[in-house]
């Protein structure tokens, strides 16, 4: 899927809140208690984390083991996932340019274009990263390896979360134990995601964001194409539409698109026939369209549709969130599943680069894997680099 680029406007915003921030930071002398503050970063440190993991790892010993071996098997998944990602979108934007997705530097398949998104953002971000860092931690702690200080930091627009472990007694352990606690970050970020697509599934809303073959196993065709509002005084109005209104068809033409309504050609004052879905009942109402105001000879109905068709979901029943809930969750799980998956693409400062370096290192020479390690860090920014290309080919400079 793709989204539109951060804005100018949202960069204004984005500083203004980072202003906000750093000032508050200031004035409350958080340099005292652990932070460390300059005028393009926040970061604070704790040396007591361990002590924090020991107490959630002594609840969830069993459960924690199992989840660590999972993400050894779940990271090499990703990682397939994310280069299939990279390349099947290189290959959309020759032979399928409708799908080709967007992408930026910040977080591949996520970006802000609005102040609003970018309050999601904030108050999203920092819960995905707890649970990435925490689940690297509680690991690390279950494997005998002693983390020295956790925290997180605010580079702007950019956040960042971390646990130091030992770097010694991290290079000493098993190779088994370094992909458990290397995989298990991206492993909890998509779990995570599953849990929030779960809150999300069955809402019509949810459907416009889903593959299409993965759609199809949760949402029936579409039904048609909703009515947004009703324009007062018009045809569709005097007639008896109403908002949420699904029209089916219109003169015998199947409107299940919004681009079907193309396909109709309505004259002002020759009566047409709506067909309409309203509380899962099938209703013919005729409406006398009205001229347009772009062209008189075209008639319309009245109504603004909405951009997208209405999706029936396979199980009728779901939580109604409201606009808010439902924008932050959306948020979170774009966030969790995106962060999990690309984090364990190999480069430098990913996890998939460490993991990768895990499994060759002690196998070949160092010089060996020192040409390794960078012929698959150039081939991974090779196609992420492209990617980022033709975004800018396709969508324009990209600013963040």
């Amino acid at each position: 899927m793709a989204y539109n680029f951060l804005t100018q406007n949202s960069i204004i915003y984005v500083l203004i809140i980072w202003v906000i921030v750093f000032t508050i930071a200031k004035v409350s002398k958080l340099d005292k208690h652990g932070f460390e503050i300059k005028p393009y970063s926040i970061v604070y440190k704790n040396q007591k984390v361990q002590v924090v993991l020991t107490r959630i790892l002594g609840r969830t010993q069993k459960l924690t083991r199992l989840f660590s071996n999972t993400s050894v098997i779940a990271g090499f998944i990703m990682m397939g996932f994310a280069f299939w990602y990279l390349i099947s979108n290189l290959s959309n934007f020759f032979v399928k340019p409708e799908s080709f997705a967007a992408m930026t530097v910040l977080i591949p398949g996520v970006t802000i274009q609005s102040g609003p998104n970018i309050a999601y953002f904030l108050l999203a971000v920092p819960i995905v990263l707890v649970i990435h860092e925490g689940a690297h931690g509680i690991v690390a702690t279950l494997e005998k390896i002693k983390i020295k200080t956790g925290g997180f930091a605010v580079f702007i627009a950019l956040f960042a979360g971390f646990v130091e472990p030992d770097e010694e007694e991290f290079a000493k352990s098993r190779k088994i134990s370094k992909l458990r606690v290397i995989g298990a970050g991206a492993t909890s970020n998509v779990l995570f995601s599953f849990i929030i697509a779960g809150l999300l599934i069955f809402n019509p809303s949810f459907a416009l964001l889903m593959p299409d073959p993965i759609r199809s196993a949760f949402y029936h065709e579409p039904l048609g194409v909703p009515i947004i509002s009703v324009t007062e005084g018009s045809g569709a109005s005097k007639a008896g539409l109403l908002k949420d209104d699904i029209i089916t068809a219109i003169n015998g033409i199947p409107i299940v698109n919004p681009q079907d309504f193309q396909k109709v050609n309505l004259k002002p004052g020759e009566t047409a026939s709506v067909s309409i879905l309203r509380e899962g009942q099938v209703s013919q109402i005729s409406v006398i369209p009205t001229p347009s105001t772009v062209d008189p000879q075209k008639g319309m109905l009245g109504i603004l549709r909405a951009a997208f068709p209405a999706y029936q979901p396979v199980v009728p029943y779901y939580i109604h969130w409201s606009p808010e809930v439902f924008m932050f969750l959306l948020w979170l799980w774009m966030l969790s599943f995106f962060i999990g998956i690309f984090n364990m693409l190999p480069l430098p400062i990913l996890d998939g680069g460490k993991f990768i370096q895990s499994i060759i290192e002690k196998k070949i020479s160092d010089k060996a894997v020192k040409i390794t390690m960078l012929s698959v860090y150039a081939l991974t920014l090779a196609l992420f680099g492209l990617n980022i290309a033709l975004s800018v080919v396709k969508s324009g400079f990209i600013t963040i």
